[in-house]
């Protein structure tokens, strides 16, 4: 098993909440399962750049961390769903004010990156 080289601070929200869902596609996977994409094959077409590689070890952790549960139906061909759990549901609000701030933001960062080869 992965032993952790620098220790969570549990008194730091921040830290908690980076352990929990700081990466580059955790926001962009609970974000579609909120919207009722539930199936690993249309979470990977709904988001654009994610690997299947990739996109299975997040949706791992987020299982691990309880933010998301799985389940799983024993038919041929076998069949996988996500669902949000509570812990999950509760992140949804501060999901959609990041993705307001991102929206308002994005004129701001695409002048900057345009002006940069100036």
């Amino acid at each position: 098993m992965y032993e952790r080289k620098i220790p969570i601070d549990y008194e730091c929200g921040l830290g908690v909440a980076m352990e929990v869902i700081g990466s580059k596609w955790k926001f962009c996977l609970l974000d579609e399962i909120s919207k009722g994409i539930k199936r690993p094959r249309d979470l990977a077409i709904a988001i654009n750049g994610i690997s299947k590689r990739v996109m299975q070890q997040q949706l791992k952790e987020l299982e691990f961390h309880g933010v998301i549960g799985k389940t799983v139906f024993t038919q041929i061909p076998l069949k996988v769903e996500y669902h949000l759990t509570e812990s999950g549901k509760s992140i949804l609000p501060l999901i959609s004010a990041i993705d307001q701030w991102g929206l308002d933001f994005a004129p701001q960062l695409r002048a900057r990156l345009e002006n940069m080869g100036e």
